[in-house]
């Protein structure tokens, strides 16, 4: 690659505006979603952790991925948006590249740790849903307690916990892509 091929800092600076906004909205959006539907899902069961203790523990990991969203959301504006900003500044403002990637190295971090976090989320409560089917027997012939067959708000707190897990994909990627271009100047 040649200096020509290079990316500039106005090209940068704005590669660190739009990747911060688009982030944070993203983020927010799926994490709005998911936070509704935890809420939805703790009114809708009376005792949720009464039959399954297991579900407990998965909703607190996947609220703890939506914790470290708002993290990341925080990141977003505040770290990447303002060094797009900086970039743009007067030389002397200019944030220096190393400074710029240890910025995204922490947002990468926190975004690999709350991936890890919903995804053990999203892996508890699957296997307690398995291990409900499988409980239930063939057409619930075996099992005729109503409270161990899996309910429609079930799926929903997969749904809730999956979507923390995309949104942390997409702060990943997010920086990610922002490394790949820090790379290239």
């Amino acid at each position: 690659m040649t200096k020509s091929d290079a990316p500039t800092l106005r090209e940068i600076a704005s590669t660190f505006r739009f990747a911060g906004w688009f982030s944070f909205w993203f983020q927010l959006v799926l994490a709005i979603v998911s936070s509704v539907i935890l809420l939805f899902a703790s009114v809708s069961i009376r005792n949720p952790t009464a039959n399954n203790p297991g579900t407990g523990v998965g909703v607190v990991l996947t609220i703890c991925g939506i914790a470290i969203l708002g993290f990341n959301m925080f990141w977003s504006l505040t770290k990447y948006v303002a060094i797009g900003r900086r970039l743009n500044a007067e030389p002397v403002a200019r944030p220096k590249k190393s400074e710029a990637i240890q910025v995204i190295r922490i947002g990468l971090t926190a975004s690999l740790i709350g991936t890890l976090v919903a995804l053990l989320g999203t892996q508890t409560i699957v296997g307690l849903l398995a291990a409900k089917a499988l409980s239930q027997g063939v057409g619930g012939f075996i099992n005729v307690d109503p409270s161990k067959f899996i309910q429609p708000i079930d799926v929903f707190v997969v749904q809730a916990s999956a979507n923390v897990v995309l949104a942390q994909f997409v702060a990943i990627s997010t920086s990610l892509w922002l490394l790949n271009k820090m790379g290239k100047q």
